[in-house]
Parts: C-alpha cells; sequence; structure tokens
C-alpha cells in the first residue's frame, strides 16, 4: 500500500505544472502604471517574450528616475501656457525621450519632445519607431548642438532643455543652447569632462610651484577626477551668473552608475540681489585659482 500511495505521488507531482515565470512587474516593481510594453520592447529594454536583463534594468531605473525630477518641471510649465516643448540633446536611441512621451505627455494631450541627435542613423530609427507607435508629437534632429543653434525650424524658446549622459563638452553645448532658448529648465547629466583635467595636466608643473592648492591634482588619477569635478562647478557657476537658481544632486544609487550626477538649473524672474554678478565673481576667480583660464572661452558669461 505504501508502495503504490508513493508511485501516486510521485505521478502527481509529474504531472504538477511548473512554477509560472515572474510577470513584468515582478522583475521591475518600478514599472510605471500605463507604460507602454511595446515601447519597450521596440527600444530592446524588454525582449519580445517580455523578458529583462540586468543591463536593461538599470538603464530603465536610470531614465525612470529621471522622468520623477522631469514631470514636475514639464507639469509646471503646461500649467502656466497650456503647452511645452522639451528639447533631448545628445539623444542617442531617444529612450528618455520616448518614456517622458508615453508617460507624461501622450496621457495630458499636449506638449513636444525634440530629440537631437547627431548620428542620422539613430535619427532614422526614432523617427520610424515614433510613426509606428502614433507618438505624433515627436520630432528627430540630425544635428549637433551648435548646428541645432542655427536652425530656424526650431521653435525660438524651448522650455525644458536635456542633456544625458552627453559626453565632455556636449553638456556645455546643451548649456549654450538651452541660454539661448531661453529655457526655464534644464536638467544636465554630464559624462566624461575630459578637457579641465587636460588643461590641469598641461600647466601642472606650474601650479605645483605656485599653489599648494595643487596637491589635489598632482597625480594622474586626480587629474582626471577633480578634472571632472571642476568642471561642473565652473557649469553651476555659469548657470548662476546667467540668472539659474541651480541643484546638484545624485541621480542614482552609485551600484547603478558612476556617471551620477545631475545638475538641475531652473530660470529665475528676478535676480536675487547680486546673485549673477557674485557668481560670475566667483567664476572668474576659480578660473584663476586652479590655472584654467585657457577654459574663460567655454566658460564665459
Amino acid at each position: 500500500m505504501i508502495a503504490a500511495m508513493s508511485a501516486a505521488s510521485r505521478s502527481k507531482a509529474a504531472r504538477a505544472k511548473p512554477p509560472a515565470a515572474p510577470g513584468l512587474h515582478q522583475q521591475l516593481p518600478e514599472l510605471r502604471e500605463g507604460q507602454s510594453v511595446a515601447l519597450l520592447q521596440e527600444l530592446h529594454i524588454l525582449t519580445r517574450e517580455g523578458k529583462l536583463n540586468q543591463d536593461t534594468r538599470r538603464k530603465l531605473k536610470q531614465v525612470y528616475h529621471l522622468v520623477q525630477f522631469i514631470e514636475p518641471l514639464l507639469d509646471e510649465v503646461m500649467r502656466e501656457q497650456g503647452e511645452v516643448t522639451l528639447a533631448d540633446h545628445g539623444a542617442g536611441k531617444s529612450y528618455l525621450g520616448f518614456i517622458l512621451y508615453d508617460l507624461v505627455l501622450k496621457p495630458r494631450g499636449a506638449g513636444r519632445v525634440i530629440g537631437v541627435e547627431a548620428r542620422s542613423e539613430l535619427v532614422e530609427k526614432s523617427h520610424a519607431l515614433a510613426q509606428r507607435l502614433g507618438f505624433e508629437r515627436m520630432r528627430f534632429l540630425a544635428a549637433t548642438v551648435q548646428q541645432a543653434m542655427d536652425d530656424a525650424a526650431l521653435p525660438e524658446r524651448i522650455d525644458v532643455v536635456t542633456a544625458l549622459h552627453a559626453c565632455d563638452t556636449a553638456t556645455d553645448d546643451a548649456i549654450d543652447f538651452g541660454l539661448a532658448r531661453q529655457a526655464r529648465h534644464m536638467v544636465l547629466v554630464p559624462c566624461c569632462q575630459a578637457e579641465a583635467a587636460g588643461v590641469m595636466r598641461q600647466h601642472k608643473a606650474l601650479s605645483l610651484k605656485r599653489t599648494p592648492l595643487a596637491e589635489l591634482w598632482r597625480h594622474p588619477l586626480h587629474t582626471r577626477e577633480f578634472g571632472s569635478q571642476i568642471t561642473n562647478v565652473l557649469r553651476c557657476l555659469r548657470l548662476q551668473a546667467h540668472g539659474y537658481d541651480v541643484t546638484v544632486t545624485e541621480l542614482v544609487g552609485w551600484e547603478h552608475s558612476m556617471k551620477n550626477e545631475l545638475i538641475l538649473a531652473r530660470r529665475m524672474v528676478d535676480d536675487r540681489p547680486g546673485q549673477r554678478e557674485n557668481a560670475r565673481q566667483r567664476l572668474l576667480q576659480v578660473l584663476d585659482a586652479f590655472g584654467l583660464q585657457d577654459l574663460q572661452h567655454r566658460f564665459a558669461v
């Protein structure tokens, strides 16, 4: 009898269904309500089977976190003027632009996204994807930021400018664009800042004789890291000198990305007592203190 029961148990176990594969919300608890699964598949964040790998999960978490910062800015502008235009520089495959449109602008029935990307093949793919998905208020421009500055087809005023991981001086180009188009908000995640480190390296011997502060970048690793840090400090001062209120914070946890500094700039209507001039003077003083006078053209106010 025991043998019969054992055989029956084995037969029952054999007929038992395998455990169900984890659903998308189990794989990614952060998934936003209303997010288009078709879009995530088109962007290759999800496989056709609806699965998510670790690399794309990290990327999506970064974009989602950035959306949390940008969504209130878009809503603020739309409340005031009923419309909003966002330009995303160095857009790449336009992950950020597509997800912002899908989650924020499409449900509201208003707002435009313009993706600016120098690689024409990526622009063509983004344009085709927007058409397939019916994202009619998205457009894409195959141009560098400098070329976009003079593009007559772009609106004279852009409300929000974003630059996610725009390498080296591309972040400065995005700031130039935002200033020229009187952007209300700029959202910047700088990447791979090398220009300041190159200048510091070039003048290192003179700096070491001139000031003990040069010990901060005596060693090559410190030159690279400190050069990156001082570049972002100068960017913040430049924005303040142009009348922006600036906040600097982390984008996501360091376990997800080392390129993690998020600069949020909001254009102020009125100049706080002497803020612009104070920031301009500070910027010049920092350039002088760290032997970076060669970069005055980059951070000109």
